[in-house]
């Protein structure tokens, strides 16, 4: 699950594309769920240690760290991330 996580970040960081954050956030925790209960586990504590450290630490404020927690719950319980995916984002992703 972890790796699947990083994958995503690694993904989001390389796409750089504006509004595909919460498409990358489902999508990370979509694909560690789908590897089991340790899978979901993992993006769980990952998702939340990132969202403290992001509404804390990065300025980037409570409000969008609530919209990423959706996007990481939709993804953890099995839902599309497509749903969360901005038209043109290249199809790489």
């Amino acid at each position: 699950g972890a790796w699947d996580m990083f994958r995503a970040y690694r993904d989001m960081r390389e796409a750089n594309y504006i509004g595909a954050d919460k498409y990358f956030h489902a999508r990370g925790n979509y694909d560690a769920a789908r590897r089991g209960p340790g899978g979901a586990w993992a993006a769980k504590v990952i998702s939340d240690a990132r969202e403290r450290w992001q509404g804390s630490v990065s300025g980037r404020g409570a409000e969008d760290s609530r919209a990423d927690q959706v996007a990481n719950e939709w993804g953890r319980s099995g839902k599309d991330p497509n749903h969360f995916r901005p038209a043109g984002l290249p199809s790489k992703y």
